[in-house]
């Protein structure tokens, strides 16, 4: 920035922020649910042009604030890169049978009174061991959904016991980057801040496992509908439990902490040997009109598709077509859209200062513990929908508040633990973060219609701001163990 720069006021600050509100509202109540399909990129395109116009106000030049957008969107190159591979996975393991084979195979062993439960129970305890919400949606929570879809169950409830297992086992993993990611940022022990976190971390996933359990449906497909899916899936895969081998590898990858774009990378070119051993017959069907080729192009032309556009079926059977008709980079490119637009406006906010005269704001209306983890949550879930990334999320607050809980006398594990409770959990919740676009496009649920059924996700923000207020769960920065009895310092 120039010195000539001039400070922000209130107005400025706010007028980029409540033109793109307003603009993101007529988006959802002209479009609903496909607000993220365009309408919402375009808010939020205009809504940065408006942020650098408020910068230009204040001397700072076009250069420096498209610079902030640079910066801003290369801080999300790293999760488009995983966005699409798991484009390119989804496509090459349902051509191969591994979605196809969980679906087959779930369907016997889950059941519609406790699928919703059954399914963040699962996605908790994979999450845990491999430390990775976003690899667990796209590995495990696809094939979840395929048998939702078999069972005639909810899509939005399913993908919310997915994200709440998903984020639980996140949270709670030391494999985690965003639990490295607030420990290091507060400046304490990685295993001392998941120890505090079990405190909100789980009650919240037990009342969610709860609410799973009570939305069980005794109702769902029949027996004999079920049989008949089985049956289709038989008919046009070559079944067996071999085909959950590249998922397994994939998570055998994931938990030797191989970096996450190779390891999906390696694991859908994995399905891509699967397809060409064991389902020939839909690489070529893939491949469409190939009359001139060799039998070698064939194969390679039908993988190359399933890379790149996705897998379509077209068996007859119009449910199962729908439920296997999807994957691809292609598929993905939407998302990356939203990415794009959603970081950089965010990148502008903090370029030009507008984020951190905010975060400054909000600083100043603690008046006790309980509005400081209360100021803590709202404002990371500020920060999640206006810089459009959950690192930032738990990184700049993580910085801003730790001499605010210092000066109060508290541990700086209640912040680490706050920042987890709201800025990782709700990044899931907003359908422009990198989080919720990645979830909608690999779920095929809107992030809308999902987010009132991430149970978990909703309940610790809360958990969090009831503790503060009630002087529950703190931990003084003299002692070691919670002060569930002892108040802390007004």
């Amino acid at each position: 920035m120039s010195d000539e720069n001039t400070p922000i006021t209130a107005a400025q600050a706010l007028t980029p922020i409540l033109f793109l509100v307003i603009l993101l509202a007529c988006s959802v109540y002209l479009f609903g649910a496909d607000s993220s399909y365009g309408a919402n990129q375009i808010a939020l395109i205009l809504a940065t042009c408006v942020a650098a116009l408020v910068a230009r106000r204040n001397g700072i030049s076009w250069r420096e604030s498209q610079e902030g957008m640079v910066q801003g969107i290369a801080v999300g190159l790293g999760p488009t890169l995983i966005l699409l591979s798991v484009g390119m996975l989804i496509g090459t393991w349902i051509l191969c049978g591994t979605v196809p084979a969980m679906i087959y195979y779930g369907v016997q062993i889950l059941n519609p009174s406790y699928f919703y439960a059954a399914s963040a129970i699962i996605c908790a305890i994979v999450a845990i061991s491999i430390g990775s919400s976003w690899t667990v949606a796209g590995t495990l929570g696809i094939g979840l959904m395929g048998i939702a879809g078999s069972f005639e169950l909810s899509p939005a409830i399913t993908a919310g016991a997915i994200i709440s297992g998903a984020y639980f086992g996140d949270k709670l993993s030391p494999m985690s980057d965003t639990t490295n990611l607030a420990s290091a940022v507060t400046g304490v022990d990685l295993f001392a801040h998941i120890r505090h976190m079990l405190w909100t971390t789980i009650p919240g996933f037990l009342l969610a496992l709860l609410a799973f359990y009570l939305l069980g449906s005794s109702q769902g497909a029949t027996p004999q509908e079920i049989a008949s899916l089985q049956q289709a899936l038989g008919s046009q895969f070559n079944i067996g439990p071999h085909l959950l081998l590249p998922m397994a590898l994939m998570l055998l990858l994931v938990f030797k902490r191989f970096p996450a774009f190779p390891a999906i990378v390696v694991s859908a070119l994995a399905g891509a040997v699967f397809a060409l051993l064991f389902q020939p017959q839909q690489v070529t069907a893939l491949a469409g009109d190939t009359s001139d080729m060799s039998y070698l192009f064939v194969q390679i032309k039908g993988i190359w598709i399933a890379l790149f556009a996705g897998f379509s079926s077209s068996s007859g059977n119009e449910f199962l077509d729908a439920l296997l008709s999807k994957g691809g980079m292609e598929s993905m490119l939407n998302t990356v859209w939203l990415i794009i637009s959603a970081l950089g406006f965010g990148g502008v906010l903090e370029r030009t200062g507008i984020l951190a005269y905010l975060l400054d704001v909000a600083l100043r209306s603690v008046k006790s513990v309980g509005s400081l983890i209360a100021t803590t949550v709202l404002t990371c879930i500020s920060t999640n929908a206006l810089a459009a990334d959950q690192f930032i999320a738990v990184a700049l607050p993580g910085r801003m508040y730790r001499d605010a809980y210092k000066a109060r006398g508290l541990s700086a594990l209640n912040l680490s633990r706050t920042l987890e409770d709201s800025a990782t959990l709700t990044s899931a919740l907003i359908p422009w973060n990198t989080c919720g676009a990645y979830m909608a496009a690999t779920l095929g649920v809107a992030t809308i219609s999902y987010a009132p059924y991430a149970l978990f996700n909703l309940l610790c923000p809360v958990i969090a701001i009831v503790y503060g207020y009630l002087h529950v769960a703190l931990m003084p920065a003299s002692e070691d163990a919670p002060m569930s009895t002892q108040k802390a310092r007004q």
